[in-house]
């Protein structure tokens, strides 16, 4: 009988393996046996807790789906104003933090974007991700918008975050996580001076 409290570090453990294999070898080499492996449990453990290795991939992204959101709230919680500009930064800088853009995080991204061209429910995920993205800059626009204008400015950001963030992890080398935010900041700042330019 497994211990009490055991289940939640058993799928950390996981998890932390799954992120360790695909930085290794890639989610295509990163089979069951070798996470098992990775993570010092035997394969019945993964199938005891995923089922299989989309249900081990699936979680894995919802703990980095976790980590993104907890980086954004941390970066609003030392906002000295809540004003657009400040939570938009924030939403951009949480996007870019750590957790985001280590080389298994962005590995791990990459594969999860691939798998969910063709699993039903990593794609579901994936619109959750993406819709979460787009409602919380177009909440932020919005408050110095027209809300056409706030949609359009906030899926212009959010392809934005998201061709900066792709484009460091295709990149090869150390990804430039100041120069990315710099250029989605500058960005934000010709929306927000469109927004004083309808008022004046």
């Amino acid at each position: 009988m497994p211990k009490v409290g055991m289940q939640p570090i058993r799928r950390s453990q996981l998890i932390a393996a799954t992120l360790e294999a695909v930085d290794q070898v890639g989610m295509s080499d990163a089979s069951i046996a070798y996470i098992a492996r990775l993570a010092g449990v035997s394969n019945g453990i993964i199938s005891h807790y995923f089922q299989d290795k989309n249900g081990l991939l699936e979680a894995t992204m919802r703990h980095l789906m976790q980590a993104l959101s907890e980086a954004v709230h941390a970066r609003y919680r030392l906002l000295r104003e809540d004003t657009p500009q400040a939570r938009l930064r924030a939403i951009i800088d949480g996007n870019f933090d750590e957790t985001q853009v280590s080389g298994p995080a962005m590995k791990t991204w990459l594969a999860f974007w691939a798998s969910s061209m063709h699993q039903p429910s990593l794609r579901r995920l994936q619109r959750v991700n993406d819709q979460r993205l787009y409602s919380n800059l177009c909440g932020q626009f919005r408050r110095v918008l027209p809300q056409p204008q706030a949609r359009a400015a906030a899926r212009g950001m959010a392809a934005l975050i998201d061709g900066l963030w792709l484009r460091g992890a295709l990149s090869g080398e150390s990804f430039d996580t100041r120069q990315a935010a710099q250029i989605a900041y500058d960005y934000l700042d010709l929306q927000l001076a469109k927004a004083e330019t309808a008022l004046s």
